[in-house]
């Protein structure tokens, strides 16, 4: 059974770090409440998690408040 809350991916039930959902809000949606890890995230649109660990250093280094 998954866990549904702030702290745990929505799906996959994975517990969540910042930078998790720094790059959901970033990337799907600004306002949202419920999150997916990175592996979740990397499925979800393709790629892999290298590639959004380098989009986040990108972020940071442009100023993103997400990523502080």
């Amino acid at each position: 059974r998954k866990v549904t809350d702030k702290n745990h991916c929505k799906k996959c039930g994975a517990e969540l770090c910042q930078l998790d959902k720094a790059l959901h809000r970033k990337l799907v949606s600004r306002g949202a409440e419920d999150f997916m890890c990175k592996s979740c995230l990397a499925e979800y649109f393709g790629t892999t998690t290298a590639h959004l660990d380098e989009l986040a250093a990108y972020y940071k280094d442009a100023g993103c408040t997400l990523f502080d």
